[in-house]
């Protein structure tokens, strides 16, 4: 029984030191005291001293601030201030976590610096203009879907879009409009694009990969149903197939060649990579080649630029472009 109260006190003193202080500040032998006191904890001061000398002993390092009474304070706690604040911002700016979530991990991620900077931290957060989910289960379903892949197992649910009344309108059934349609589908990865959360599956009733936004996936289940094995998707490269995407639609891949002006550069690497080829072309400008899947977020992305970008090959693709600019052409000379 008095070995139990040794181990709850050590636990009682590291968290108050770790919760409580750091490098500004620091808590004198007295105030420690008097605290744990409060936690029906009492010790002196020839004993506290031991029991920090204990802490250091198994890696607990506690730092000793000598002035006219000894004080303590836990430095290290693992992330550092500027990768807090990192944590804290990519919460902030991610779309697909709720309001009522987005405050709890705030939180959550604040307290790693302790009380003292985590309540400054919070104070001093940034409020994004990201449009937030509404879909408060949506980590409930991140969590069961990461299950049923290292299990192996298959999984169902149902899919919904938003209405023009602002309303969930849920998928239903090819032949039978009145019944929600259930999705069963094997689980590759999820992928986290343009500020959405993304299920990567296989889909074995067309035979290809689908792409669903998780925050519009509901009732997500996993089946008893071990999943399809399949040499398409053991030769996946998600990174690779991620960067030759464009806002998750999918496409038949194409090596695109397209002549970009030295201005763009920067959004050229940030969407292929600093691997992308690149080759000084005769009109001044850099001739780019990067492998694409060919979708309708490519073909807009392309003509964003105006002038600035031009497709060259192949032609398929040079032809989607034009026929793309002459569609949207056509509605304003209506």
């Amino acid at each position: 029984m008095q070995e139990n109260s040794r181990k709850i006190k050590l636990l009682k003193l590291w968290e108050l030191l770790k919760n409580e202080t750091d490098e500004q500040h620091p808590m004198d032998t007295v105030e420690i005291i008097e605290r744990l006191g409060k936690e029906g904890i009492l010790v002196d001061r020839k004993i506290l001293y031991s029991d920090i000398e204990l802490l250091n002993n198994y890696g607990y390092e506690v730092m000793k601030d000598r002035s006219k009474r000894n004080r303590y304070y836990v430095m290290d706690r693992g992330f550092d201030l500027p990768e807090i604040r990192i944590l804290m911002d990519a919460v902030q700016a991610s779309a697909f976590v709720t309001e009522k979530k987005t405050e709890e991990l705030i939180g959550k991620i604040a307290s790693l610096a302790g009380s003292k900077k985590g309540e400054a931290l919070k104070k001093n957060v940034v409020r994004f203009s990201s449009v937030k989910s509404l879909n408060e289960l949506i980590f409930y379903s991140v969590d069961t879907i990461a299950t049923a892949i290292i299990e192996g197992k298959r999984i169902s649910f149902n899919y919904f879009s938003i209405d023009a009344h602002k309303e969930k309108s849920y998928r239903t059934e090819r032949n039978n409009p009145n019944k929600i349609k259930l999705y069963k589908v094997n689980p590759v990865a999820t992928v986290f694009d343009n500020d959405q959360y993304y299920l990567v599956c296989y889909d074995d009733k067309h035979k290809g990969l689908a792409n669903y936004r998780i925050d519009r996936m509901e009732r997500v289940r996993i089946l008893e149903e071990p999943i399809t094995e399949n040499k398409e998707v053991e030769k996946i490269d998600i990174a690779k197939r991620n960067r030759q995407m464009f806002g998750m639609f999918g496409g038949d891949t194409h090596t695109v060649t397209f002549h970009a002006d030295k201005s763009i550069l920067d959004v050229i690497f940030d969407k292929f990579g600093n691997k992308i080829e690149l080759f000084e072309a005769k009109d001044g400008k850099l001739s780019c080649k990067a492998d694409v899947q060919i979708g309708p977020m490519f073909i807009a992305w392309c003509c964003s630029f105006g002038d600035r970008l031009k497709v060259v090959s192949p032609p398929s693709v040079v032809k989607a472009v034009k026929e793309h600019l002459t569609k949207t052409l056509a509605q304003y000379d209506k």
